[in-house]
């Protein structure tokens, strides 16, 4: 017991720190608009507003809890921190529905397809959960399908002898992904595999490309198993902000998204995008990366998240 609030509390120190740029920026707006306790007017309202859209919650979301908080307190004496109280309250109702842990089925092997742009983190995001399946006991196949990039395979060998756990990499000049991957899938069957991560390219920049090459991946991979993939998750870089929004309506265009992982919280000071993501597209966040070890990748919990946020203590279930 002791070990396991040891972990919780190191994490939460992690997430606090990884967050700090974000809660840095609403801590100090929110207490810049309050010395000591005053009442919650018109103008307090509005630069409470500002200081949440800077931090990339989004004009619609920014809005609506600025409205809650109103409701709640308008025209009675508030301090900074009942404020951000308030609002870390309100963000963890908002996200609560979507912090789930990874599912994995009764099924041999559970077939995940990680998608996302180039430098989202997705090849570093792969090799972090084969280790952490690998540490669960799990047997652990990876597939290097972004055969594109040379880099990303070189970067999922690294990680596949870190974890510990075997990879299937294309032959020199073969950029076949939906043939990669269906080799891959192949062995994962014969060695009765618990998990099969396959990693795939991330070419925004030719939408009709991507959209072919995703789509043929999933058909190959049905050809083998009909309820492949049993996962497809987004994985994105919080630096970019608003932008994760758009990067999620354009591959839920192109493929049927399952859940997403959000990285890099700890490079940004717009950590409030995850929760406009949740309250936009109400999918299942996965997990959240504060870090480059393994132990920085960790499943997403709402109300330590919102508190984190706002700058305030770990929260007890």
């Amino acid at each position: 017991m002791k070990k396991e609030i040891g972990k919780r509390l190191g994490w939460f120190r992690r997430l606090g720190k990884g967050l700090r740029r974000t809660s840095t920026r609403l801590v100090d707006g929110i207490s810049g608009v309050f010395t000591g306790k005053r009442p919650l007017d018109a103008a307090s309202l509005q630069d409470i507003e500002e200081t949440l859209i800077a931090a990339d919650l989004g004009p619609q979301l920014a809005a609506r809890l600025v409205q809650d908080l109103e409701r709640y307190k308008f025209d009675k004496a508030v301090d900074g921190n009942e404020v951000r109280e308030f609002l870390a309250s309100e963000v963890a109702k908002i996200l609560e529905p979507v912090a789930q842990t990874l599912p994995l089925a009764e099924h041999h092997p559970n077939v995940i397809l990680v998608i996302g742009v180039n430098g989202s983190g997705k090849t570093t995001t792969i090799g972090k959960l084969a280790a952490q399946f690998k540490e669960d006991g799990k047997q652990v196949l990876m597939a290097a399908g972004d055969t594109f990039r040379a880099a990303a395979i070189e970067q999922l060998t690294v990680w596949s002898q870190r974890a510990g756990v075997a990879i299937i990499t294309p032959m020199a000049g073969n950029n076949d992904a939906a043939g990669l991957a269906f080799d891959a899938l192949t062995k994962a069957k014969m060695q009765k595999d618990d998990v099969l991560l396959i990693d795939t390219a991330g070419r925004l920049h030719n939408k009709t490309d991507l959209m072919a090459e995703l789509q043929k991946i999933i058909r190959v991979l049905k050809k083998i198993d009909p309820q492949a993939p049993h996962q497809t998750i987004l994985v994105l870089d919080a630096t970019i902000g608003q932008n994760a929004v758009t990067q999620v309506e354009t591959f839920k265009s192109i493929v049927s998204l399952t859940g997403l992982v959000v990285t890099k919280l700890d490079g940004t000071a717009r950590g409030g995008v995850v929760v406009a993501l949740a309250e936009k597209f109400r999918l299942p966040i996965y997990a959240i990366g504060v870090g480059e070890t393994i132990d920085d990748l960790r499943p997403f919990e709402a109300k330590n998240f919102a508190n984190s946020l706002m700058g305030l203590e770990e929260v007890e279930d």
